[in-house]
């Protein structure tokens, strides 16, 4: 099973990284920060891994609202709304999965 896995990973992101490179080239271009936001999760056994996603929120979002997001929450950036409908800022947890995790 983890052959699989493995293996469609690895050909989803040869295969999407031209969605990756519009995605990274759009989040920085439009607004300041970091193209990726990389936030600590609890897995499988208590286990700590890093989650990755394309950044659809401002920069500054943790301080300026709750950690609960509404659908029209003003800390999403315009792309960011675009990723979220497409639900591209999920690609980058193929990483992940590439890991192993």
């Amino acid at each position: 099973m983890r052959l699989l896995d493995l293996l469609v990973s690895l050909i989803g992101l040869v295969f999407l990284s031209p969605i990756f490179l519009i995605a990274s080239l759009v989040i920085k271009f439009t607004s300041p920060g970091p193209i990726l936001h990389c936030g600590e999760r609890v897995g499988l056994n208590g286990k700590l891994f890093t989650l990755y996603k394309f950044r659809t929120m401002t920069v500054d979002a943790a301080t300026m609202g709750p950690g609960i997001t509404a659908n029209n929450d003003p800390r999403i950036t315009r792309v960011g709304r675009l990723l979220r409908w497409t639900k591209i800022d999920e690609l980058p947890q193929l990483i992940n999965v590439l890991k192993g995790i």
